[in-house]
């Protein structure tokens, strides 16, 4: 009964583990995209009226 509660104690201890090493890198991920957003964002404004035509003309 010792033993089944021990391994018991160990396949959570390591679900716990994995799941908390999951989150802290989707976090990451997360935190790193939104700095190079931040970084090298450009304006998400793109006016499209007036400027120069897309066909030359001859």
């Amino acid at each position: 009964m010792v033993k089944a509660k021990l391994i018991f104690l160990a396949i959570a201890a390591f679900l716990a583990a994995g799941s908390t090493g999951i989150w802290f890198l989707i976090s990451e991920k997360q935190a790193a995209q939104e700095r190079r957003e931040k970084f090298f964002g450009a304006s998400k404004d793109y006016p499209t009226s007036g400027g120069e035509k897309m066909k030359v003309e001859w």
